[in-house]
Parts: C-alpha cells; structure tokens; sequence
C-alpha cells in the first residue's frame, strides 16, 4: 500500500472548504487494477497503434512529448506508446504490459494514477453534472483555498492548461501596465506570445526576449535595453537545477525598479517543490504565479493567481475558457489540497524522489556503465546521456524491463512509489545499463 507510508506522516486535521468539514480519511489501495488491462480496444497485439496514430494525428500524438520520437529520441523506437490503463505509479499499455512509470504523465500526477479519494471526488463531481451554464461553487471554493495557501494570491482565475495560465499572466501583466515587451526564461506553452515556431508574426516574436537561466548580467542587460517598454519578467524559478537565490532576487528588483510585473511560472514547481511552489521554498513573492499539472492530480485544471491590482486587470481585457471551472476538475484539485493539508506530500516527493536518485546511482555504479549521470533536484530528477543514440538505446532496454523513463527532463517521484517499485525501478535500470553497457553503441 503505497500511501500508508507517506500519508500516516505528519497527518493533521484538513480545513475543509466542503459543507462536510470533516477530511476524507485515506482509502485503501493495494494497486489492484480494476480494469482489465488485456481487454485492449480491439484485443488484437497485432494493431500498429503507432502507425495509426500517425495516419489521424498530424504529429502521431496531441500532446508533443508523447510521440514516440520524443518518448525515446526516434520515430521506430522500440516501445510502448499508447496506454490503457494507469492505477497507483503502474501503467498498462495497449497489449496488457504492465510498467513502473517514472513521467507520471510528465509531472502532472504527483499521488498517483486513480488515487482513491480524488477518483471518488471526480465521480461525484461528475455524477451531478459537471458543467452548466452557471459558475460551479467549487470554483469559489478552491480559489479561496489557494488565496490562503499561496504567498502572492489574493485573487484567482482558472483556466485548463498550463499555456493558457501563462498567457493569461502575460496577458494581465500587459494590461496592468500598458506595456508591451516581456522578457522569459523557461517554456512556456506553445502559444504565440512566447514561441519563435513557424506561423508566429515576426512582431508577435519582437514583444518577447529570452535570457539564460540563472545569468543576472544577461538579466539586467534586457531589462537595461527594454527599459519603460518592459511590462513583465516571466520565469520557470526551477529549470533542471535550482537557481542562486540572488538571480530570482533581482529579477524582484528589477520589476520593482521599472514598474514591471514579475512572473512565476509554478506550473512544474507548484504542489511539488512546495505546496505553493518556489515562492514558498524562497520567499520571494512574485505579482503573478501560474499553477497547473499536479494541483489537480493529472486532471486538467490551471490557475493564474496573483495580487489584486494585477488580477482586476481582468476586468479591463478578455481571458475567458468554456470549461475553465468544469468540476470534475475543481473536484479533483479540492482533493489534492485535503492530502497537502493533512501530511507534508512535498516532503515526501522529494524523499521518495532522493531514494530514486540514489537508486538509479547505485545501478549505473554497479553496471560499470559510463557516459551517463542523474541531475536535476530530488523532486524532478534526469538522466542525462552523453549519447542520444545510448539514451534510446537504454529507454528501450529500460521498458523492456518493466520501468519507463523519461527521455531529457524530467522524471517525477510520485507518493504510489513505494519501496519495491523503487527496488524494481533499480533492478530494471541495472539491467539495461548492462545492456546498454555490453552493447557498446557509441
């Protein structure tokens, strides 16, 4: 039972926001699949998924990361894409296989797939009709938990995805000041704002300037050269490690000094670093944070919170989502927020995420493999290769093993990884690095 471990830790009362103020005490979960992960759409192993995929899909997959070249680094690598079942840190893919997954859906479940009481909250939301032309009271609900949770919010919008959030901070940031230049670190989303990809208008692009993370010379050389122009500072605070806390600090300063906004994009950080993300783990505040990913255990729900004279610049623009207070949804991020008030889950991410480190350390020392390292920060870890065709090779080895690992950044610990899937997840790795290390691809 996966939970038990972490959840009996530092357990609390939870203020809940619900009429019932009572917290939903933990269910059980013996990670006993309840569907039948054999009885896959057709029943046939001989159904190229892949080759299907690619016919009605223009990319082979909607969410990029998931087509197969960026799951292991080429379009004919050898290994499962498309899944039909997923239940604790398990994942069952369309022939039956059963796999230990360390993306947990790229850091967007951080309790587990089908946890219990977020299940059961979703299902009830579901069950009285999940939409309406009428604002779900959830949302009410949940955006003043947040308000009380998070050091910069005093109001709250939701939106769906990460994108959206980050686009609508801008958005606001843009409005507020009546600027128009924003200067980013980070990625984030695919929309036009902050993307140089084709079909993105060249003064789309000029609005937007990049500088390298962590680098305060590159920083206040771009504010120096934006100058009365600058609306926002927008940044990812964790990108692969952990910044000095003086380049965060001056980006504060800098906004303060000219009048910009200053940005978090919490979408990976939040719920997981720290319940509110790196400005709790730092204390520094920014105007605007963006929430997303594990706030709602996988179901798809952000947020852009922030202070009230930046958030009533709503008012004064557009930003708007059909299905932005959807309640399953809203339903599921209530859920999450009962568990990170009743037991440290950060806390415990980043030491399941350690014993992971450690594990995967102790399997690269034991095989004698070279040329490969784990990185990153106990709750978003990476294996970095110096070989792309060595990573494919090891990802491919690795799944054939039981384990997926995910290619670049990152892998998430999740609280369904207990003691023997971590043992699993070391005896799996040890031996695709032996034969990744016998092998000899260069």
């Amino acid at each position: 039972m996966p939970f038990r471990k972490f959840f009996d830790r530092s357990a609390k009362p939870a203020a809940s926001a619900q009429t019932d103020s009572t917290a939903p005490e933990p269910e059980e979960n013996d990670e006993a699949f309840d569907g039948d992960p054999e009885a896959a759409p057709e029943e046939s192993a001989s159904i190229d998924w892949r080759a299907r995929a690619t016919h009605v899909l223009p990319t082979g997959a909607s969410t990029g990361s998931k087509r197969a070249a960026a799951l292991y680094g080429s379009d004919d690598a050898i290994g499962p894409t498309h899944f039909s079942g997923a239940v604790g840190c398990r994942v069952f893919d369309v022939d039956g296989n059963e796999y230990v997954d360390c993306t947990m859906a790229l850091g967007s479940v951080a309790l587990g797939y089908a946890e219990p009481t977020v299940t059961r909250a979703v299902i009830d939301a579901a069950g009285n009709g999940n939409i309406a032309g009428l604002s779900d009271y959830r949302e009410v609900e949940l955006a003043e938990r947040l308000c009380e949770i998070i050091p910069s919010a005093e109001m709250v919008q939701f939106l769906k995805t990460g994108a959206e959030a980050t686009s609508a901070a801008v958005r606001l940031a843009r409005t507020y000041t009546g600027r128009d230049l924003v200067i980013g670190c980070g990625y984030f989303g695919w929309h036009d704002w902050s993307s140089a990809a084709n079909g993105v208008p060249a003064a789309t692009r000029a609005a937007y300037q990049t500088v390298p993370f962590d680098d305060i010379p590159a920083l206040e050389a771009a504010v120096a050269a934006a100058g009365k122009q600058l609306a926002a500072i927008i940044i990812e605070p964790v990108i692969e490690r952990m910044p000095q806390p003086l380049w965060v600090t001056k980006a504060r300063e800098l906004c303060d000094r000219v009048g910009a906004a200053l940005v978090f994009d919490e979408t990976k950080t939040g719920f997981r670093l720290c319940t509110a993300g790196y400005q709790e783990y730092s204390k520094i505040t920014p105007d605007l944070a963006t929430f997303g990913k594990a706030m709602a255990n996988g179901y798809s729900l952000s947020a852009v919170v922030g202070k009230r004279a930046l958030m009533e610049a709503a008012r004064a623009t557009w930003i708007s989502s059909t299905l932005a207070s959807e309640s399953t949804a809203l339903a599921a991020a209530g859920a999450v927020l009962d568990w990170h008030e009743q037991a440290d889950i950060c806390e415990s991410l980043a030491s399941i995420g350690r014993e992971q480190c450690e594990a995967m350390r102790a399997a690269i020392k034991a095989s004698g493999v070279e040329g490969v390292s784990v990185d990153g920060i106990d709750q978003m870890w990476m294996l970095r290769f110096n070989s792309p065709v060595r990573e494919r090779r090891f990802l491919e080895f690795a799944a054939g093993h039981g384990v997926l690992f995910k290619r670049g950044a990152y892998n998430y610990p999740a609280i369904a990884h207990d003691e023997d899937t971590i043992r699993r997840i070391e005896a799996a790795a040890s031996a695709a690095f032996i034969e990744l290390r016998d092998e000899g691809v260069s």
